[in-house]
């Protein structure tokens, strides 16, 4: 008997150190801060804490030169980036919204109209991850362990949650701008857990914008800033001005858990949230590596508003700043410090506020999306006598009906040619055109030598696809700012790696988006996700 014994206590030890604290972290912690630029992180960096993304940089692994290798760089594509160590090319989500081919319309990149909504009685949660066609670092996790190392994800954007998660999540969650809640999907589950039940009754966002927004710190220290009040900025509130305070009394009750996303207090609900899944779902205190992902999204939300010299802006990353760090003391208390293991980098960058740049001389500009399709319709009228050659327009791709060019005898490639060249001639905007016989026969690749290759997708895309001129956008914004070139105001992005087996260092090498889950997978002892194309940046040290 006491031989059996020692046998199963000698199993259980084996077991035990193959998932625990020597082989592999208790927990991993994805974060993504939509937008956030790589100067986001050293503009403010006198004014960070010493426990939030200082302690992360001067503690962790910094990459100071990571950059996304293609474009379309926007929410949805970057956060399936990340996660599947590929580009659009394998992973499919060539946009946030495209056009589906198939049913010959556009869809958002985690629609999914089987599902329900979980949480609510609206169809912001008929969402899933049914558009994503490769594996992420979390799905090769849960295959690894048999679906016994918990996987969750939270963002405000259902994308930021969904993608992150991957097909095999135990749950995602985003907030609902109706009802002010978190929310899932019948993908995941059929009713919420009772933990998140209780966090919506407690009424967090009522709760925040009751107490208004004024800046954290001395104002004298945001005045590396355009002015306070600034033209290129929108009346988000409808106070009749863009400078602080910020009262939301002007806000209608329809449009107040929109408005509440374009506060720094959208953060707070999402560490609110993360904070009660690490309790709740007991993350880290497990015998399998758990995971868990946190998107950001204020940062993005609040940037195309208000551009990136805004107060309002800077507020919310030194508040942010405050968050993770509230975010990284309750890890250290629950799952351990060194007992887990965290990255964080950006799902894109963005443009320096336009209006700004033209004000200061800078070459900046838009082609104007409206203008472009109507001359293209145009061409093809007179050229084809019949404006069906094109079946859509949309993310700098032209999508051509072969349906009607095979009916009215005319030569697919003659016609893409013809396109392109007419593209060349009329627009001195346009930087690169390039068409689908050009892109059939190459493969994405890690590195940028070719962004439109590398986010662009052979069933997916249109076949004609062309990027603009540095500064450029699709349209010319007066306020507010956008991102989705391959240039590096929009690709370089903070990268940090932290935690357990993660030596401190600063690495100035360059490196890619792809490479963040191949080197998740390579710490763990996993599988890469299917498609990755991205290296291990280190291993164990």
């Amino acid at each position: 008997m006491k031989s059996k014994t020692i046998i199963i206590v000698f199993t259980l030890l084996i077991v035990a150190s193959l998932f625990g604290q020597n082989e592999r972290p208790k927990l991993v912690i994805g974060i993504v801060v939509d937008q956030m630029r790589f100067t986001d992180l050293y503009r403010y960096y006198h004014l960070y804490s010493e426990n939030g993304f200082k302690r992360l940089a001067e503690q962790g692994s910094n990459f100071t030169y990571a950059h996304y290798n293609y474009e379309l760089t926007s929410t949805g594509p970057g956060h399936a980036s990340i996660y599947t160590g590929t580009t659009p090319f394998f992973h499919g989500i060539i946009g946030n919204d495209f056009y589906d081919k198939r049913n010959k319309k556009m869809i958002n990149c985690v629609q999914d109209d089987l599902q329900i909504t979980v949480g609510s009685e609206n169809v912001n949660g008929k969402k899933s991850p049914v558009n994503l066609l490769a594996s992420t670092i979390t799905d090769e996790l849960k295959l690894f362990t048999n679906k016994k190392s918990k996987v969750i994800s939270i963002s405000i954007k259902d994308r930021g949650a969904i993608l992150p998660g991957g097909h095999l999540a135990d749950a995602a969650y985003w907030y609902d701008n109706k009802t002010g809640n978190f929310i899932s999907s019948s993908y995941y589950m059929e009713k919420l857990p009772e933990w998140v039940n209780e966090f919506n009754s407690k009424k967090y966002p009522d709760i925040y914008l009751a107490n208004g927004w004024n800046l954290l710190l001395d104002k004298s220290v945001y005045e590396i800033n355009s002015p306070d009040e600034s033209p290129y900025e929108k009346d988000l509130f409808k106070e009749g001005k863009t400078s602080f305070p910020h009262s939301f009394k002007n806000i209608i009750p329809e449009e107040k858990f929109s408005s509440f996303q374009l506060t720094p207090f959208a953060n707070q609900l999402v560490v609110d949230l993360a904070k009660e899944a690490i309790v709740n779902e007991k993350l880290g205190q497990n015998n399998y590596t758990d995971f868990l992902a946190i998107s950001f999204s204020v940062t993005d939300l609040m940037a195309h508003e208000l551009g990136n010299y805004s107060y309002e802006l800077m507020d919310t990353y030194l508040r942010l700043d405050r968050q993770i760090s509230e975010l990284l003391n309750t890890l250290d208390q629950k799952v351990g410090r060194g007992n887990y293991l965290l990255f964080l980098t950006s799902d894109h960058g963005g443009l320096e506020t336009p209006g700004y740049l033209r004000e200061n001389k800078m070459p900046v500009g838009g082609i104007g999306t409206e203008s472009v399709r109507d001359s293209i319709i145009n061409f093809v009228k007179r050229e084809f006598y019949s404006e069906e050659v094109i079946e859509d327009f949309s993310n700098r791709q032209i999508f051509l009906s072969r349906e009607f060019i095979r009916k009215a005898g005319l030569d697919l490639s003659d016609v893409q040619r013809k396109i392109r060249d007419y593209l060349r001639e009329t627009f001195s905007e346009i930087q690169s055109i390039n068409i689908r016989e050009d892109l059939e026969n190459q493969v994405a690749s890690r590195t940028t030598t070719n962004s439109i290759l590398n986010g662009w997708n052979p069933s997916r895309s249109g076949d004609i696809a062309y990027n603009l001129l540095p500064g450029y956008l699709n349209n010319y914004l007066e306020k507010g700012t956008t991102h989705s070139s391959s240039y590096s105001y929009d690709t370089h992005i903070p990268l940090i790696f932290y935690g357990w087996n993660i030596p401190s260092k600063e690495i100035n090498e360059p490196v890619f988006i792809v490479d963040i889950a191949p080197t998740i997978a390579n710490l763990l002892k996993i599988n890469e996700p299917n498609a990755c194309i991205g290296i291990p940046l280190f291993g164990e040290e």
